[in-house]
C-alpha cells in the first residue's frame, strides 16, 4: 500500500500558472496500473482534494473509502465491501450511544460529510449540516447534542451558543489524511484513531487483494439457446445470438482486471501472469478430442468439442474450457471453410474467430519473413564486403565508442571468444565473428502467407540488379506451416519461446554445421513481434462458456494441436473437479500421436480421456463406399441406411481405439449423428465400439441441439476421467531416429516396415551428428488413410512406408520425415469458398462464411 502526498520524491511542486491536481491524477493512474500496488492512500493538503483527485483512485484501490464507488456501497449498506475513511471511522468511534440523538455537522463537506451523515443516521442520530456563517446558526447549535466540526470555530461564535452537556468532536484541519492540529483532547483522539482505522483500511484491503488472487468458484451466466429446425446457418446461428462482452466472461471464471487485455467487445487476450498466480492451484481433468480417419469433409471434431464443454458447463454446471486451433485464413477462403465448430455447438462470433482474430497469424508471418529476409541479406552482404567492412558495420561506432549488442556477446561465448571489448579481437576472430558462410543449397527456412496461393509453391528471388546477381530458388508455404506457429504452440512462456526461436536451425554452413536465428542475431526482434501473440485468446461458446482460441499448427505438415499455454491456463482456472476439452487435428494416428508424444512430453501434462469422433458417412467410406469429395454430392450410400457398409467401415474405428489403448487412455466414443443416419446404423456403431474396447460410445446429436444434445456424452466423458490412467509414450526418444520411425510406422499405421530414401538417410545421419537425435518424431503423412496411400481407406497392412525425406524443427523440438510427397502451400479449388463471402456495406455484416 502506498501514500501519496505533496512530499513525495519527485514531487516539485506546483509550477505558478499551473494547478498541481493533474500532476497528481497521473500518478495516481499509474499506481492504479501497477500490480505490485494494492492500496492508495491520500496524504494532501484539503485545498488539493477535488472530485476528480479522489476518484482517479481504483476503488478496489481505495483505502481511504472516499471514492464515489465506495460512497455508493456505504449507503447501500454493502458491508463487507466498502472501507470507511479514517476520519470518519474515528469520529464514530468517539461517539456512543446515539438513537435519538441530534448531531450538527459543521464545516464538513463533501466525501467526508456524506460518510459521517451516512454513518450516523445508520446509528439512530438525526442529522443536520451547514457553514459557520449560516442563518440561524444560534438555535441550531442550541438544539443540538453533538457537534462535529470540520473546520476552526471562528471567534465571532461564542461558546456560549452551546447548550451545557453538548459533546463536541473537532476533526478541524487536514480531515481526509488524519493529520489534526492537536490542541484539545478530541482533536487529537480523532488524530490517533485516524491512523488506526487507516491501518486497519490497509490491512482489509490486502486481504480482500489476496482473497481475489486464489481461484474462486465461477459465476457463469449461461446463455440460453433456442434451436430451430430445420437448422439455419452457421453464421445466422452465431449472429443470432448476443454474446456477453469479454469482460463480463473474464469475471464470471475468475480472471484479474489486470490479466486480460480487451480486443473489441468479445475477445481478450489473457496474460500469462495468471499461471504465477494460480501456481499452487490443482488442474482439473485433461481431455482429448481426436478422431477415426476421416473424409475430405471432416468429421465433426471441433463441433463435438464444442458441445462438450457446452454440455458440462450449461447443462451438467461442471466448469469447463474449451481449446482451439486459431483457423488459417487460407482454408477459410479456400474449400474447407471456417473451423468454429457448426450448427448449435459453435464459437462466437464466428466471423471474428475465423478471420483476424487478435492477429497471432500476422505476427508470425512478419517473424517468419523477418527471419527469411535475414537469411538472403546476410548472404548477399558476406558476398560482397570483406571482413573489415563487415565488423565495421555490424559493430559500428556510435557517439566515439565501438560496442558488442548482447546477441553478438552471445555469439562470441560460442564461438569460444571470451573477449568483449570489439579493439581487441584478432584478424581471424574477426573473420569468424562475421562470416556465417550460409550454404545456400541447405537453406530450409522459406517465407510464409496465410493464402492458398499455389504459385508460390516453386519461385525465384534475387532478380533484381540491386542483388548483384545472387539467385535462388525457393517457395512460400502457409503461414501456419512456419516452425514459429509450432514454437507458439509447444512453447511454456515468453522465456522458453524466446530460447525457442533462437534454436531455430535456418541452413548450413559451408562446414555442414547449423546456422540458426541466434547466428543471424535476429532472436530479441522475433521475440518482440511475438510477445502478445503468446497470450492465448479468450472467447466464448454459442452458450456463454468459455473458449480459448491459441495457435494452429496444421496435423499434416506440423503436430496439429492448440497451445500448451491455453491448456495449462484453462486448467488452473476450472478447478480440480472441471474439465479442459481440447483437440487434436485430423485422426487418431496423426493428432493423437502427435499429441501424446510431442506436446504432452513438451508440457508434463497428463490426459484423462480421448474422445474418439466417428461418423457414420466415415465408417461407410472405410467400408468401401464411394469416395467422397468436397464440393460433390454424396452417393445415395451415404444418405440410406447400409448396415453391411457401416459393419464393414467400423474396423477403422477399432484401429483407432486400439492406437488410443496404446497409451494407456480411456476412449469414449462420440458418434456425430447426421440426419440422414438409420437408428440401426447408430446402434451398430456403439455397440462395436464398446466391444472393442472403448469404455462407452455415445450417439451426439449437439449440431442440431447444442449442448443439451451431447449430455450423455459429458456424463460419459465425467465417469471415464475417474478411471485410473495408465499413461505412457509410444517410444524412448533415446531411441535412434530411424527406430522412431519405424515404431510409429508398425504400431500406429500398420506398417510392415519402413524404407528410407538415401536424402532421408543422409539427413538422418545429418541430424544426429549435429546431436538432434534425441528429439520427438512429427510426422508429415496424409491424414486421409492410415497408410500414405490416401485412396486406401479401412485399415492397410502389409505395406512398406516411404520416408523421402526427413527434416527439423529444432526450435519446436522435433524431427519431422516426409512420407511421399507432402505440400506446405494449398491451392485454391476451382471455385473457392471466396465467391459466397461478401460484406454489407451498411450493417459492416459478414455473410457467406460457413
Amino acid at each position: 500500500v502506498l501514500q501519496i502526498s505533496q512530499n513525495q520524491r519527485g514531487w516539485k511542486g506546483p509550477r505558478r500558472s499551473s494547478s498541481p491536481t493533474p500532476l497528481f491524477s497521473i500518478e495516481i493512474l499509474r499506481l492504479n496500473e501497477d500490480p505490485n500496488v494494492q492500496g492508495l492512500a491520500l496524504d494532501l493538503p484539503e485545498s488539493l482534494y477535488s472530485s476528480k483527485i479522489l476518484n482517479a483512485v481504483k476503488p478496489e484501490k481505495d483505502v481511504d473509502g472516499l471514492s464515489d464507488v465506495n460512497l455508493g456501497r456505504l449507503v447501500r449498506g454493502e458491508d463487507s465491501d466498502y472501507l470507511v475513511s479514517p476520519t470518519a471511522g474515528a469520529v464514530m468511534e468517539l461517539l456512543e450511544d446515539l438513537d435519538g440523538k441530534r448531531v450538527l455537522l459543521v464545516g464538513i463537506n463533501g466525501a467526508l460529510g456524506s460518510s459521517l451523515q451516512c454513518l450516523l443516521q445508520r446509528r439512530g442520530a438525526i442529522t443536520a449540516s451547514c457553514h459557520w456563517k449560516s442563518p440561524g446558526l444560534q438555535s441550531k447549535l442550541h438544539h443540538v447534542d453533538v457537534v462535529i466540526a470540520g473546520s476552526p470555530k471562528p471567534e465571532s461564535v461564542p461558546v456560549s451558543w452551546l447548550k451545557p452537556g453538548t459533546t463536541i468532536i473537532n476533526c478541524s484541519s487536514d480531515l481526509l489524511s488524519g493529520r489534526q492540529s492537536l490542541n484539545n483532547t478530541t482533536e487529537n483522539a480523532v488524530c490517533s484513531l485516524a491512523v488506526a482505522i487507516r491501518m486497519q483500511n490497509m490491512v482489509k484491503n490486502t486481504e480482500r487483494w489476496i482473497h481475489s488472487q486464489q481461484l474462486r468458484k465461477w459465476d457463469l451466466h449461461c446463455l440460453k439457446l433456442q434451436p430451430l429446425s430445420p437448422v439455419p446457418s452457421d453464421i445466422e446461428i452465431s449472429r443470432a445470438q448476443s454474446p456477453k462482452a469479454v469482460d463480463v466472461l473474464a469475471k464470471e471464471i475468475g480472471l484479474l482486471t489486470d490479466e486480460i487485455e480487451i480486443y473489441g467487445q468479445t475477445k481478450a487476450k489473457v496474460r500469462l501472469s495468471l499461471l504465477e498466480r494460480l501456481k499452487d492451484q490443482p488442474d482439473g481433468k485433461y481431455v482429448l478430442v481426436a478422431g477415426i480417419t476421416p473424409t475430405p469433409l471432416g468429421e465433426g471434431k471441433s463441433t463435438v468439442t464444442i458441445g462438450l464443454v457446452q454440455a458440462l458447463t450449461a447443462h451438467l454446471k461442471i466448469n469447463s474450457f474449451a481449446c482451439l486451433r486459431q483457423p488459417s485464413q487460407g482454408p477459410t477462403f479456400g474449400v474447407k471453410g471456417g473451423a468454429a465448430g457448426g450448427g448449435y455447438a459453435q464459437v462466437i462470433p464466428m466471423e471474428e474467430f475465423n478471420l483476424h482474430l487478435t492477429g497471432d497469424i500476422h505476427a508470425i508471418t512478419a517473424a517468419n519473413n523477418l527471419l527469411a529476409a535475414a537469411i538472403d541479406a546476410r548472404i548477399l552482404h558476406e558476398n560482397t564486403q570483406s571482413d573489415k567492412a563487415l565488423y565495421n558495420r555490424l559493430v559500428p561506432v556510435v557517439k566515439g565508442v565501438r560496442g558488442f549488442s548482447s546477441i553478438q556477446l552471445a555469439r562470441l561465448r560460442r564461438l569460444g571468444i571470451n573477449k568483449t571489448d570489439p579493439e581487441t579481437l584478432t584478424e581471424e576472430e574477426i573473420s569468424r565473428f562475421v562470416r556465417l558462410d550460409i550454404d545456400p543449397s541447405t537453406i530450409t527456412w522459406q517465407r510464409v502467407v496465410d493464402t492458398n496461393d499455389r504459385f508460390l509453391r516453386k519461385i525465384t528471388i534475387g532478380q533484381a540488379n540491386t542483388e548483384k546477381g545472387f539467385v535462388r530458388q525457393a517457395q512460400f508455404d502457409i503461414a501456419v506451416a512456419s516452425e514459429i506457429m509450432a514454437i507458439l504452440a509447444l512453447t511454456t512462456s515468453l522465456e522458453d519461446m524466446k530460447e525457442r526461436l533462437g534454436k531455430i536451425v535456418v541452413a548450413n554452413d559451408k562446414k555442414g554445421e547449423p546456422v540458426t536465428a541466434e547466428d543471424l542475431g535476429v532472436t530479441g526482434a522475433l521475440a518482440v513481434l511475438m510477445k502478445d501473440a503468446i497470450k492465448p485468446t479468450l472467447m466464448q461458446t454459442l452458450e456463454g462458456t468459455p473458449v480459448f482460441v491459441h495457435a494452429g499448427p496444421f496435423a499434416n505438415i506440423a503436430h496439429g494441436n492448440s497451445s500448451i499455454l491455453a491448456d495449462k491456463i484453462a486448467l488452473k482456472l476450472v478447478g480440480e473437479k472441471g474439465f479442459v476439452v481440447t483437440e487434436a487435428g485430423f485422426g487418431a494416428d496423426i493428432g493423437m500421436e502427435k499429441f501424446f508424444n510431442i506436446k504432452c512430453r513438451a508440457s508434463g501434462l497428463v490426459p484423462s480421456v480421448v474422445v474418439l469422433v466417428a461418423t457414420v458417412r466415415a465408417l461407410k467410406m472405410h467400408g468401401g463406399g464411394p469416395s467422397v469429395s468436397a464440393g460433390a454430392p454424396l452417393k445415395k450410400e451415404y444418405t440410406e441406411e447400409n448396415l453391411q457398409l457401416v459393419a464393414d467401415g467400423c474396423c477403422n474405428l477399432q484401429k483407432q481405439i486400439q492406437i488410443a489403448q496404446l497409451f494407456g487412455v480411456p476412449v469414449v466414443v462420440a458418434l456425430n449423428v447426421f440426419k440422414t443416419d438409420s437408428p440401426a446404423e447408430v446402434d451398430l456403431v456403439c455397440k462395436i465400439a464398446k466391444q472393442s474396447g472403448a469404455f462407452d460410445a455415445v450417439p451426439c446429436n449437439h449440431w442440431s441441439d447444442g449442448g443439451r444434445g451431447a449430455v450423455k456424452l459429458a456424463q460419459a466423458v465425467e465417469k471415464a476421467a475417474n478411471q485410473k490412467s495408465s499413461f505412457k509414450y509410444l517410444y524412448s526418444l533415446e531411441l535412434p531416429i530411424a527406430e522412431k520411425i519405424k515404431t510409429i510406422a508398425q504400431k500406429v499405421y500398420g506398417a510392415q516396415d519402413i524404407e528410407l530414401s538415401p536424402a532421408a538417410q543422409s539427413q538422418i545421419d545429418r541430424y544426429t551428428r549435429q546431436g538432434f537425435g534425441k528429439l520427438p518424431i512429427c510426422m508429415a503423412k496424409t491424414h486421409l488413410s492410415l497408410s500414405h496411400q490416401p485412396e486406401k481407406k479401412g485399415v492397410p497392412t502389409g505395406f512398406i512406408l516411404p520416408i523421402s525425406d526427413v527434416r527439423a524443427s529444432i526450435g519446436a523440438g522435433f524431427i519431422y520425415p516426409l512420407v511421399g510427397t507432402m505440400s506446405t502451400m494449398p491451392g485454391l479449388p476451382t471455385r473457392p469458398c471466396f465467391y459466397d463471402i461478401d460484406l454489407d456495406p451498411v450493417t459492416e455484416e459478414v455473410k457467406g462464411l460457413f
